[in-house]
């Protein structure tokens, strides 16, 4: 019988038995596999596996293209983390700090993630298109907030990378490494990329080394504040009085990747610019001279044996605080008054020259595999933010006081702004702007199935206030004034649940 006949005779039993009951059904599936063998045997095109690129890669029919699907699909409850706010992720802390009976410590989110690899090859190599999204939801105090962001989508070729990517100047990815963090300490671009231009010059031996043209907000820039516009404010804000962007970031790394792991040496260059003098930004007003602020980054990962791994990695910038920390500013209340600090990538006033400020970070983490299907981790960083002697006269030019009177070592200026009261002109207070903060935890997971995990990340945050002592913090929202300002601590935790496909991370 022709293959023709075959499958003419399957789609009349799969049509006369269309609305009998469930055994022949059974029938009309057996018919219908007999269809399909017919349609394969008559020339049918079907999709066939592609080994050229690993696992998970399949060909699309009628192309020379391979292409891997993936994603995962995630499930976690939050407690005292504040919706990715407080001591997580990026931006300041706003009302989050203030731990009053109206803020939510507790909070469910769920994100679906899905990703598109297509690869083919060309006379110049590789040709790959990577695009990753995400739709995310976070229920909150009885209300619910979506989100959806593209993540990633670039174009590899010829050793270009064009579009959106993560990072050429991170060294060590700590985010959702380790933990379940997109942790404050570190200025990793690993959540939610940076879109950028690059070119990557393969050296032999595992060894690559890599130029970036990179935007520069997506590396958390912190801004350059004018001490006439109001530059630190109650809520952590910060008011920047940046220059337009004149060129990206310029980024070079070199990276290393081999059986015992791999390690990368980072530097950027990142403007620090600022727009005019004077609170009103006329142009008549003048500008400070342009400043580039710049950062460097050192980082290794190491494979150890049973399965285990260490990873360390260590950033110094000045100018440039988004590469060193995603932290913002911060605003903690605790029952010992309120912790805060505020971070620039420089500070100016008027007639004066722009004060780069100093921030480093260094992160390291420890993962033990116990057995395949259980694995623990300890993981922590660090983060100190310094303004040089100059930039904390201007600061201390500005606390609250009347005109010409001496706060902190400062004669005060017209412009009043750091949201700080002092009495007697400074006497029991630290005087500094100056803060860090630090974040430890574990994470423990149990893989019952490869790709299926589910597990407990604790974690705890400690601030080192700016300003700490005695001092009038002034009353913000549901909280009064405070009369000390001190350190503050936060303890949290997180439990995940996650389902990979295609071995996504």
């Amino acid at each position: 019988m022709s293959n023709i006949a075959k499958s003419s005779i399957a789609k009349s039993i799969a049509k006369s038995i269309a609305k009998s009951n469930l055994a022949k059904s059974l029938l009309a599936g057996c018919a219908m596999m007999l269809a399909a063998s017919g349609a394969q045997a008559a020339g049918v095109e079907y999709v066939k596996v592609c080994s050229l690129y690993g696992e998970g890669f399949y060909y699309i029919p009628g192309t020379d293209i391979c292409l891997k699907i993936g994603g995962y699909v995630r499930s976690q409850a939050e407690y005292g983390s504040g919706n990715h706010g407080i001591v997580i992720g990026s931006g300041s802390l706003a009302a989050d700090g203030r731990f009053t009976r109206e803020t939510s410590e507790f909070a469910f989110s769920n994100r679906a993630v899905a990703s598109f690899d297509a690869r083919s090859q060309t006379a110049y190599g590789t040709l790959r298109t990577y695009t990753r999204f995400r739709i995310a939801s976070t229920g909150v105090s009885g209300t619910t907030s979506t989100e959806a962001f593209v993540e990633r989508a670039f174009i590899q070729w010829a050793g270009f990378t064009l579009g959106r990517s993560q990072s050429f100047f991170d060294n060590v990815t700590f985010t959702n490494r380790f933990s379940y963090l997109n942790v404050r300490t570190a200025g990793d671009t690993a959540a939610d990329g940076t879109n950028l231009a690059a070119y990557t010059f393969q050296l032999g031996n595992g060894t690559s080394l890599n130029f970036s043209a990179e935007e520069p907000f997506s590396h958390f820039k912190a801004g350059t504040a004018d001490g006439n516009a109001v530059a630190f404010a109650a809520n952590g804000s910060v008011a920047t009085d940046n220059h337009g962007i004149r060129y990206p970031d310029v980024i070079a790394s070199l990276r290393v990747d081999q059986a015992w792991g791999s390690a990368q040496i980072s530097a950027a260059v990142h403007d620090a610019s600022a727009a005019y003098f004077g609170s009103s930004n006329l142009t008549t007003n003048g500008h400070p001279g342009d400043k580039a602020g710049w950062a460097f980054g050192a980082g290794a990962e190491l494979k150890l044996p049973y399965g285990d791994t260490f990873a360390v990695s260590g950033v110094y910038s000045e100018g440039a605080a988004g590469y060193a920390t995603k932290g913002g500013s911060w605003q903690i209340y605790g029952n010992s008054g309120v912790g805060v600090g505020w971070i620039t990538d420089g500070l100016f006033d008027t007639g004066r020259s722009i004060e780069l400020t100093r921030v480093w970070s260094v992160n390291a983490a420890y993962q033990h595999m116990w057995n395949p299907l259980w694995r623990t981790s300890l993981y922590g960083g660090y983060v100190d933010v310094s303004y040089n002697d100059a930039a904390k006269t201007i600061i201390n030019s500005h606390l609250p006081g009347a005109a010409g009177t001496v706060q902190c070592g400062a004669v005060v200026a017209s412009s009043v702004w750091p949201p700080i009261t002092m009495t007697g002109g400074g006497a029991g207070n630290s005087c500094t702007p100056n803060f860090s903060f630090f974040q430890v935890g574990t994470r423990t997971e149990f893989t019952p199935v490869r790709g299926f995990g589910l597990g407990l990340d604790v974690f705890y945050t400690h601030l080192n206030t700016a300003y700490k002592g005695v001092g009038t913090y002034p009353a913000n929202g549901t909280r009064p004034a405070q009369s000390v300002l001190d350190d503050q601590n936060v303890l949290s935790a997180i439990f995940r649940v996650q389902r990979n496909i295609s071995g996504e991370d």
